[in-house]
């Protein structure tokens, strides 16, 4: 039998209200950090597939003597695997493409792409956007 005098073992109202405020506030701070480094992350995404996307067109202008008319044409000769995801749109055919006029060697016959950027209009972390990175 239970004396009247103990006290049931537990947790009161009170006492999980505020534990359930430290947990909101808590959440409140990490939030805004946890969406930065999710940006950060897309950012150096973005970075590394421009990067190796300009290479392939540029290894593939110099070696065929004439620019990709598209990114498939990258794909199909074996300059990349497949064409990346653009982290900003999460869509594969959402990059835009600058098609030049200018040719880039001596011996190149036809222009075509000589750059791409992400297609999205959104702006990044160095107050430039993406399309213009």
């Amino acid at each position: 039998m239970r004396s009247k005098g103990k006290r049931e073992a537990g947790f009161t109202l009170m006492e999980l209200m505020i534990v359930m405020m430290i947990i909101g506030i808590l959440t409140t701070l990490a939030i805004p950090s946890f969406k930065a480094a999710i940006k950060s992350a897309q950012e150096a995404v973005l970075k590394e597939d421009l990067r190796v996307m300009r290479s392939a067109i540029d290894s593939y202008t110099m070696d065929k003597q004439k620019a990709p008319q598209s990114l498939d044409d990258l794909v199909q000769e074996g300059y990349l695997k497949a064409i990346p995801e653009d982290p900003m749109t999460k869509a594969r055919d959402t990059w835009n493409t600058d098609i030049s006029d200018s040719l880039h060697t001596l011996d190149q016959t036809d222009p075509g792409i000589d750059d791409v950027h992400s297609g999205s209009q959104e702006t990044g972390s160095d107050g430039q956007p993406y399309s213009a990175w």
